[in-house]
Formats: structure tokens, sequence, C-alpha cells
């Protein structure tokens, strides 16, 4: 499985009805485990963005599904980066062709 970190921020809506953001963090988890897959981690955050979410997803596909349908509910705005962990890090630098003289 790819890890994602995923940030995002309230919207007004989101904002405005704060007090049912566990409600919504834990309708997300479902939704991503009815989609093989899953919230390692979350964290309400300070700076720019309101909360950063690490999760383990089968493919970019299951992933935009997962985020277009958290999105579309119109509590948070995300932006997405694909997180390789050390051991693809390796492998991807290990793969980089020398020097060509």
């Amino acid at each position: 499985m790819a890890t994602y970190i995923i940030m995002a921020n309230y919207t007004q809506k989101g904002i405005e009805s704060i007090k049912q953001g566990p409600d919504r963090l834990e309708a997300s988890r479902v939704a991503f485990q009815a989609m093989g897959a899953e919230i390692k981690a979350f964290y309400l955050t300070t700076g720019e963005f309101d909360m950063v979410i690490v999760a383990e997803v089968p493919d970019d596909i299951t992933l935009a599904k997962l985020v277009l349908s958290i999105g579309s509910r119109g509590a948070v705005r995300t932006k997405t980066l694909r997180a390789y962990p050390e051991s693809e890090y390796r492998q991807i630098i290990d793969a980089i062709p020398g020097p060509v003289n």
C-alpha cells in the first residue's frame, strides 16, 4: 500500500459545525476501511493547515475517490502528498543511473 499525507483546512461550513468534527473523522475512517485503506494517524495542527492525516491507500485512484468524497461534504479542503518511506527512498536513489560522461 502507498502512504499519503493529507493536509486539510476547515471550510466555513466545517468550522461552523466544528463540534461534529470527531464524528466526521470517524465517518472518514469507515470510508477508508470500506475501500481497503486505513487512516494511520490524525493530527490537529497549527500553522498553514488545520489537520494532517497519514493514510495507507491501495492506489492513486482509490485515494482520489476518498478525498473527493470527503471534500464533497463541504467541511474541509484537502491537499495530498504521496509519501515514500525510507525503504522506497533508498530503492529510488539506487535506481538512478550514474553520471553520463
